[in-house]
């Protein structure tokens, strides 16, 4: 009799792995890193444990994206305030905090439960070439 394997809470040691996202297609590369983020690239994955990796994402102000989206696509906020509601097009995110299109395309792939937002704390986007972490010897990643 075949017996499923399946992963438990604490027994998984993650890996840190280092992408470069420039001159890339935005929603190609957030797929990818989805995946690595949910585990689903290694044969342990559980759909109810955190089996991912971590994912440090670099120069993310250099990302591309086809079409007209850089004028068409919004990203919305809300203050808490009445009429707070901000609309700012994607050209000016890009201007502005380039990590955060990348960290919402990501975002809107994963699960959206507490498991989920775990899996999301994991990603470290950086708009530069530059991030804090070789103390976790991150591995070069090609998507």
């Amino acid at each position: 009799m075949n017996k499923t394997y399946m992963a438990k809470k604490g027994e998984f040691q993650p890996r840190w792995v280092v992408v470069d996202v420039a001159d890339r297609i935005l929603g190609r590369v957030a797929t990818k890193i989805a995946v690595i983020l949910m585990g689903k690239h290694r044969p342990e994955y559980t759909p109810h444990v955190d089996t991912g990796d971590f994912v440090i994402v670099l120069n993310a102000a250099k990302v591309k994206v086809t079409g007209a989206k850089l004028t068409q696509r919004t990203y919305e906020h809300y203050t808490k305030y009445p009429g707070g509601r901000r609309v700012i097009p994607m050209d000016k995110m890009i201007a502005r905090k380039p990590n955060k299109i990348v960290e919402e395309a990501v975002r809107r792939m994963l699960p959206k439960t507490k498991l989920g937002m775990a899996m999301l704390g994991k990603l470290k986007v950086y708009p530069g070439t530059e991030h804090p972490h070789q103390a976790q010897k991150p591995v070069k990643q090609a998507i």
